[in-house]
């Protein structure tokens, strides 16, 4: 059986409280969403990868952290 459905939707705001990574946003209909996880060795890597160095660079602190945002409109 095929089901068609036209919609129409208007979005004069949304917020979106936070995404992770098997988040789903969906606005509209789906007739099915499947979760699917692919694992790709794109590099052709042979070994794990090497640890980390423990005296790595130092990560900012303070002003270093800040990101300028512009002004919320009106």
């Amino acid at each position: 059986m095929k089901l068609y459905v036209q919609q129409s939707i208007h979005i004069h705001m949304i917020k979106i409280g936070g995404m992770t990574n098997s988040s789903v946003f969906q606005i509209g209909t789906s007739g099915q969403i499947l979760p699917t996880s692919y694992l790709y060795n794109t590099g052709g890597f042979a070994e794990p990868a090497p640890e980390p160095e423990k005296d790595g660079p130092t990560p900012p602190v303070g002003d270093d952290l800040l990101v300028p945002l512009a002004a919320p409109g009106p």
